[in-house]
């Protein structure tokens, strides 16, 4: 590359102008700089500001001359030219030259848009939390092919050996930081897709979401499927189970396939929903069915035993369900489930 150097050097000046362009992204690249430091690297090259912006993440990083960031209000670009990666347009490189373009602004955006765009697919964008919902949903949607669904997981920074677990949240906090909250140090994507949160992250550790906050997380190794057992866990949640895992589901994700004029009909769903204007009553059947235990519920309940006993004689009178009897509990476990499932 050198001696090719020197012979086009002898060539005229523009020539040498542009063996020495290419050469000075080929040794940024081999060195594996990142996105500011191209930035800064083509701004002392072209001797003006030189910005990247990655549509996934809508942050222009704009670097002047002398190495620094710059707030300035931003001009429009004298040259511009779109960074692409497999054939899909991800961001942008630009100088904010005053005045007419240099002869070599061309050439120097082009070699910047391609060490952008491997920079991307090396590393994934910036480190960020939320992400691109349109990135995002390629990746959970079932109308996603595997090659566009690769894509949009490369540029939310998720390498291909890395496996992608699915959370979908309710909650009044950031996304942001419940997505670093269950998967610290590790790459993690949030963003909001109608009433639902989704984290998407190679690791999720429940126990650190703060309470208040309701999760259903997919047990399904592709994220489209995962999405799905996701948002049937997250109907499953309740106050006193706040966190529910598809997989401990069971027989039970079967209740969310019932339609909902089936359950409605049901005799045991419509005594819940009778029952359900007295809060007192469904917090005890509730707690009774979450526990199994007539002592225990009193316990949850911090009631005495003889109390919850009057209480759940009377609810299995409402029901017509003997509660004490293993059939009775799962009868009005189901029914209680499928009462909230018509409510979600």
């Amino acid at each position: 590359m050198e001696a090719l150097a020197v012979r086009l050097s002898q060539l005229d000046s523009e020539a040498e102008g542009v063996v020495r362009v290419v050469m000075f992204y080929d040794t940024l690249m081999r060195r594996r700089v990142d996105l500011p430091a191209l930035a800064r690297a083509s701004a002392g090259l072209a001797a003006c500001v030189a910005g990247i912006r990655l549509h996934s993440t809508g942050r222009a990083i704009r670097i002047a001359p002398d190495g620094r960031e710059t707030s300035a209000p931003q001009p429009p670009a004298s040259t511009t030219m779109p960074i692409t990666l497999d054939e899909e347009e991800i961001g942008t490189v630009w100088l904010e030259r005053p005045g007419a373009p240099g002869p070599l602004d061309e050439l120097l955006l082009d070699r910047l848009a391609l060490a952008a765009g491997a920079v991307v697919e090396r590393y994934g964008p910036a480190r960020t939390t939320m992400a691109d919902p349109a990135l995002l949903e390629l990746v959970i949607s079932s109308d996603s092919d595997e090659a566009a669904r690769a894509r949009a997981l490369r540029l939310l920074g998720f390498a291909a050996d890395l496996p992608v677990h699915v959370v979908a949240v309710r909650s009044r906090l950031p996304l942001d930081r419940l997505g670093g909250l269950v998967c610290p140090g590790r790459p993690v994507k949030a963003a909001p897709l109608a009433d639902v949160g989704v984290i998407l992250a190679t690791t999720v550790d429940p126990a650190r979401l703060p309470a208040g906050v309701h999760a259903g997380i997919g047990a399904a190794a592709s994220p489209d499927r995962s999405w799905r057992e996701a948002r049937t866990a997250l109907r499953f949640t309740t106050p006193r189970r706040p966190v529910v895992h598809y997989a401990g589901l069971g027989a039970l994700a079967l209740l969310a396939e019932v339609p909902r004029d089936v359950a409605r009909d049901n005799a045991d769903v419509a005594a819940i929903a009778r029952m359900a204007a007295n809060p007192e009553d469904l917090e005890t059947l509730d707690a009774y069915c979450a526990t199994g235990s007539l002592r225990r519920a009193a316990d949850v309940l911090h009631l005495h035993h003889s109390s919850v006993a009057r209480r759940l004689e009377q609810i299995g009178r409402t029901l017509g369900v003997e509660l004490t009897a293993p059939a009775g509990l799962i009868r009005a476990e189901l029914a209680l489930t499928a009462w909230r499932l018509l409510n979600d």
